[in-house]
């Protein structure tokens, strides 16, 4: 655990869930499994607080707990998951590109909640697209049901373990903490609920507005409360399932990069027929024939078979080798590579980002040390038709910031200089691990930007929701377009003009933010896939 991930780990914790949330959490990355006791005592805090922070933490899956043999449950922190967070609007964005409005607030109102029953989903999600729907439009149970049940044969919500129901009506002392488990083959298993019912508006802006006194309306006891019927049967967003999205989108966007839209086409049609098939870690996709390919493609895309078959040749092919042939039955058998479309991915990244740093001749040579695999300098001056000293001065930069690295091949034992040979490499794994720190750290920084920004304006900001506030209050009491210019004018022109420039300059974070994290997953799937096949 490097000090840069730490480091966002912490301002994700306090920027999420507070400044206890945040010590807890820390603490636990720093140290490694903690019994409750020693975590209580180290960062000085009371049992109450740190039991609600572990609380918190397991809720969001950020902390898991294990019980020893001696019977101490000790508390364990997720840093991967909590480097999540980062990731947080981009799960959103494409469940509402994939499963529209409604698919967009259940795994919102998931990822804030940590887990949830499914009926709880259904209900606080029917009531937020009432509340935008206009007056007399609810939305209906069955209707948000629908998109839930989607969401979860496509694997992209399972459900979290439970705790196994006892056979026995004495099972003896109870363990110090429960075991959850699953079955895998209940985990995509959505509960039959009736569900009937429609969304409601917020109480306020409808009893209130009727002008119904607030003694007059019915209050909810426990007594009328129904029976939940998922009750104990929780439900997560499951990360895997949107990391195997994202790669597949990057594969898709390559492929149409390198060669053209049809091509892609048929990529995006091989990796959705093994969507479910193929487990997020394998390194290929199932095998598929020719002819399934053919039938599957898209209504209304209009290619022959024997394009078909010229295209996946040419996929199969090309030097970068993201289509694989495993087979000639079936009209031919074909695979994506996973491993090396990651690998390619990974490399690609590493290209820009020297191209970016150290300009379009130390590219050239960074490309061409990775096509040749081991170069000597005069090697270097040839291949890239460059001066003898400024290929010295490139090489040199790129080995101090470790884009490139040394190889020493002595003839002798002695290993003299005169007689070693000095190959320059590069070491991929590497590269991708160091690039992943940096961008750890650029994150980090762009994220006290933000909050610094933010800060340095916090009265500014603040007198302008009190503005907007009132101007909406009076809006609903029918109030003067002359009254309303009045309060507008509350702000001045420099107070409006330091508004839009904060504006701007928080969005252009956000948006760094999003395209540096787009780079570490990229990297983090390389290095991960690149782990799994030692």
């Amino acid at each position: 655990m490097t000090h840069a991930e730490i480091k966002l780990c912490s301002l994700l914790l306090q920027e999420h869930f507070g400044e206890i949330v945040e010590k807890i959490g820390v603490y636990l990355i720093r140290t490694g499994s903690q019994p409750l006791r020693v975590i209580a005592h180290d960062t000085r805090t009371s049992l109450d607080q740190v039991k609600k922070a572990l609380c918190v933490l397991i809720q969001h899956n950020l902390v898991i707990y294990q019980v020893h043999k001696r019977g101490v449950v000790e508390y364990e922190a997720q840093c991967s998951r909590v480097l999540r967070m980062l990731r947080y609007p981009r799960y959103i964005y494409t469940a509402k590109t994939l499963y529209s409005d409604t698919g967009e607030l259940i795994v919102e109102e998931l990822l804030l909640n940590g887990k949830m029953t499914m009926s709880a989903v259904v209900k606080k999600v029917a009531d937020r697209l009432t509340e935008t729907m206009e007056d007399g439009k609810t939305m209906d149970y069955a209707e948000v049901s629908n998109t839930f049940v989607r969401l979860a044969d496509t694997h992209f919500v399972q459900r979290c373990p439970l705790v196994p129901a006892t056979e026995n009506s004495d099972p003896g002392p109870l363990p110090p903490a429960p075991n959850l488990v699953i079955n895998e083959k209940d985990m995509y298993v959505v509960p039959k609920l009736s569900l009937i019912g429609k969304g409601k508006r917020r109480r306020s802006s409808d009893g209130e507005a009727a002008g119904e006194p607030k003694a007059k309306r019915p209050k909810h006891t426990t007594e009328n409360k129904e029976p939940i019927p998922d009750d104990g049967i929780y439900w997560q967003a499951n990360l895997d399932r949107f990391h195997q999205h994202f790669r597949d989108q990057a594969i898709v966007s390559a492929v149409a990069n390198r060669m053209d839209q049809t091509s892609s086409e048929i990529g995006r049609t091989m990796l959705r027929m093994s969507e479910i098939t193929t487990p997020s870690s394998a390194p290929f996709t199932q095998p598929l024939s020719s002819n399934e390919i053919f039938r599957s493609l898209p209504v209304g895309y209009n290619i022959s078979k024997q394009v078909l078959d010229q295209y996946l040749t040419l996929l199969a092919d090309d030097p970068l080798e993201f289509v694989g042939k495993s087979g000639d039955s079936g009209g031919g058998m074909y695979v994506i590579n996973l491993h090396k479309a990651l690998g390619s991915l990974a490399t690609a990244a590493l290209e820009s980002v020297v191209q970016e740093r150290f300009g379009s001749r130390c590219a050239r040579i960074f490309r061409l040390v990775l096509q040749k695999r081991h170069l000597e300098q005069k090697q270097v001056e040839d291949f890239a038709m460059i001066p003898a000293k400024e290929a010295k001065d490139m090489l040199y930069k790129m080995l101090s910031e470790n884009f490139i690295s040394l190889q020493e091949i002595p003839k002798t034992p002695d290993h003299a200089p005169s007689r070693t040979f000095y190959l320059y490499t590069v070491n991929i794994m590497s590269a991708a691990r160091m690039l992943l720190h940096r961008c750890y750290k650029s994150i980090a920084n762009l994220i006290e930007r933000r909050q610094f920004e933010t800060k340095e304006n916090k009265r500014l900001l603040e007198k302008s929701q009190r503005v907007e506030a009132i101007i909406a209050s009076m809006q609903a009491t029918g109030a003067e377009e002359a009254q309303l210019q009045e309060i507008e004018e509350m702000i001045t022109a420099p107070e409006r003009q330091q508004l839009e420039t904060l504006k701007r300059n928080v969005n252009k974070l956000d948006a760094s933010e999003i395209q540096v994290d787009e780079t570490i997953f990229l990297l983090e799937s390389y290095i991960e896939s690149t782990m799994k096949r030692q």
